[in-house]
């Protein structure tokens, strides 16, 4: 089975490079051989790879900036999975597409479900949903996989950010009102090669969610973190109110994951061990 993978550099991508099943092929594409800001080379890259399954982790991730360059992040976010999509569904093979909970609106406390309305709160979120619209309108055998709060060893996330900040500092300040399931990057690759398999055998797609547990809020994840990595920096809860970013965040980010584990087997992970596989990697490389 041959897979090719829109993305290499980003925190799931590299996951995905480093956990291949033993009897696939896969194939990862970085920015310099189909950038995401030119859909048409993305549609080609998908028509030439001779591929059983298309995975796209590549995406505008930078929510902040988003508010200033929607238009940018469209594209990207967008058409470009659009292009893949409808090229998948040309060539009959399943198209498998990364999303996001900032698709809707965060308000309650209940865990969204993939059939819930979505109302995005910012250019972000805007162009994830017009991402999945667009996926599910390709005609393709798709399957639009929604996540939260991203976490690993590499790149620029949450726990790194706190482990450079804890060091450094005797008092951290961080928000207490928003609350979902950090999830660990390693997971979210060993699902999407799960389900990859899965639709190659014929598993229809839809829209699922899959997010570590137990949810937390940011404030209270810091704190593991910090007595994880064995930092004595306090952590003080603030709201969202007293943190302005030029992107609305949702406070509420449970997702609920239960269709995920029905239909491909894969439970939620807990992210405290996933956590501690972060930690001991970075240890190892410091």
């Amino acid at each position: 089975m041959r897979v090719l993978v829109f993305g290499r550099t980003g925190q799931v991508a590299q996951e995905l490079t480093r956990r291949v099943p033993e009897g696939l092929t896969a194939v990862f594409l970085g920015r310099d051989r189909a950038d995401l800001s030119d859909p048409v080379a993305c549609a080609a890259a998908v028509r030439d790879a001779a591929a059983n399954v298309v995975i796209n982790v590549a995406a505008w991730t930078v929510v902040d900036k988003a508010e200033a360059e929607e238009a940018a992040a469209y594209v990207v976010n967008a058409e470009a999975p659009a292009a893949m999509a409808r090229e998948c569904a040309l060539l009959g093979i399943p198209f498998l597409h990364v999303s996001t909970d900032y698709v809707f609106d965060g308000k309650g406390t209940q865990a969204f479900r993939p059939e819930d309305a979505t109302a995005p709160q910012n250019a972000y979120g805007r162009t994830k949903r017009a991402g999945e619209l667009a996926v599910v309108d390709s005609g393709a055998r798709a399957l639009v996989l929604r996540t939260s709060w991203i976490v690993s060893a590499h790149g620029t996330n949450f726990v790194k950010t706190i482990l450079r900040l804890g060091a450094t500092r005797s008092s951290l300040n961080v928000v207490a009102d928003q609350v979902g399931g950090p999830t660990p990057a390693a997971a979210i690759a060993d699902a999407l090669f799960i389900a990859a398999k899965a639709m190659v055998g014929g598993q229809p797609g839809g829209i699922y969610h899959f997010a570590g547990a137990p949810d937390t809020s940011w404030a209270d994840f810091s704190r593991v973190i910090m007595t994880s990595a064995g930092l004595a920096c306090a952590v003080n809860d603030i709201l969202t109110s007293d943190y302005p970013t030029p992107a609305k965040r949702p406070l509420n980010s449970r997702l609920d994951c239960y269709g995920f584990q029905r239909d491909f087997g894969v439970e939620r992970p807990d992210w405290r061990l996933g956590l501690a596989d972060i930690l001991g990697e970075l240890k190892g490389v410091a």
